[in-house]
């Protein structure tokens, strides 16, 4: 037997699985963290990507008394921002700009307001120390417009990065199953921009080239590198980190090309390589905060998808301790809701071509799923709705989840774990 762990929550999943049935675990071709993270951030600092260093860019763009936005990632990505931010704050402060002259913004796009002990968690006490924060509203009054992208999308931003002298990004880079890769440019759109900005950008995720890992033609990923040279992203610092959550590396300076060089070296650790696909794939995203939702956890199933048979079965542990996540998924899952997944998935995605609203999406994804696999869900949330609304069946844990997977696809099934599902993508060969 082999015993497998999953992350779940804060708490650890196992599961034995009959040897003759293991093909493996689907892990990422790790890289080492650097010994001192503080060096790294400041190596990256010391060292911009195809730009000036952020100190510089200060001197050259900031008026006497400007204001300076340093934009932040929310509670969904966990990124910790508490190891970029001081040193930024400091090399401000070398060319004589004062702490009260910056304000670090979380870029919340369409997510919930950030509760006071998770910026606590994000920027750490020194940051608290220092400077004030606030929450993107996607949907406040005073937005302001700084132009249309070629895909005639109107860039309406938070204001007070519209009025800012300068404006910093930091974050993190992982796959995105619609925009190719996170980080980079997406701290601008969906992060500081409007609802319908943001709707009308993730209503091209139905394009065939809007898929997880990838960025050449993806109409999501180009959109959004117009929309932050419209609102004038001035410089980033993105965090690179391997399955341990360990930083490998710091990429900083001009936005395009450190997100290129942050998106490489990613990819060469987590898209991983394949001989076949499995009859059943088991998989979490990573824990807590990675599966505080259905909402963000989805990721691992989108994931699996390429890894599994057709006919065969994705199990997900996913805790979703606070539920669905957003209120619009669970509408388009009652309302799109059809006599068969394949009849169900044809309303989605018109309604998606048609009248997009942010997190419909998540919908829309599950179903193009299950129309050729089936989903066993271990969660939190309550059973019968998994099932009558959410459209995957539950199981209360992973025994009882295999168990299921096994009646479906036989005896002789063949089993592969992505217990870092939520940033492995499968390269099938």
């Amino acid at each position: 037997m082999v015993n497998l762990k999953f992350k779940y929550g804060s708490e650890v999943l196992t599961v034995n699985v009959p040897d003759e049935h293991f093909m493996g675990e689907l892990l990422p071709y790790e890289k080492e963290g650097v010994p001192d993270v503080a060096r790294e951030v400041e190596r990256a600092l010391d060292d911009p990507i195809k730009s000036k260093k952020v100190e510089e860019i200060a001197r050259d763009k900031v008026r006497p008394g400007g204001k300076i936005v340093v934009l932040a990632d929310d509670y969904t990505r966990g990124t910790p921002a508490y190891l970029m931010i001081p040193p930024i704050l400091n090399r401000l402060n070398s060319v004589g700009i004062k702490d009260d002259q910056v304000k670090v913004i979380f870029a919340t796009g369409t997510h919930r307001p950030t509760k006071p002990e998770e910026a606590k968690q994000l920027l750490g006490e020194e940051v608290l120390k220092r400077v004030k924060w606030q929450d993107h509203d996607c949907q406040a009054s005073d937005l302001v417009s700084v132009g249309k992208t070629s895909y005639g999308n109107e860039v309406k931003i938070n204001k007070e990065v519209a009025d800012a002298d300068l404006i910093i990004g930091t974050g993190n880079i992982g796959f995105h199953y619609y925009a190719g890769f996170g980080g980079g440019r997406k701290i601008i759109l969906p992060g500081v921009s409007s609802k319908e900005t943001i709707n009308r950008n993730h209503g091209m995720l139905i394009d065939p080239k809007a898929v997880t890992g990838n960025l050449d033609g993806n109409p999501v990923h180009e959109d959004m590198m117009e929309a932050a040279r419209l609102a004038g992203l001035d410089s980033i610092i993105n965090l690179v980190k391997n399955g341990k959550g360990e930083v490998v590396r710091v990429v900083a300076g001009e936005f395009e090309a450190a997100h290129a060089e942050g998106v490489k070296i990613y990819d060469e650790m987590f898209r991983v390589k394949v001989k076949e696909k499995a009859d059943i794939v088991i998989c979490c995203a990573g824990g807590y905060p990675k599966d505080i939702n259905l909402y963000q956890a989805l990721k691992a199933i989108d994931n699996a998808k390429f890894l599994v048979k057709d006919g065969g079965v994705i199990i997900a542990a996913l805790e979703c301790r606070e539920g669905i996540g957003h209120a619009v998924y669970t509408q388009w899952a009652v309302e799109c809701k059809r006599d068969s997944i394949q009849e169900t998935c044809k309303a989605l995605t018109e309604r998606i071509r048609t009248d997009f609203v942010m997190g419909g999406h998540k919908a829309y994804y599950v179903a193009s799923v299950l129309q050729y696999s089936n989903i066993i869900l271990v969660s939190s949330l309550d059973p019968k709705e998994v099932e009558e609304i959410y459209w995957m069946k539950p199981a209360k844990d992973l025994d009882e989840a295999l168990k299921k997977a096994i009646e479906i696809t036989g005896n002789d099934a063949k089993i592969i774990a992505m217990p870092l599902g939520g940033h492995t993508l499968p390269k099938v060969e």
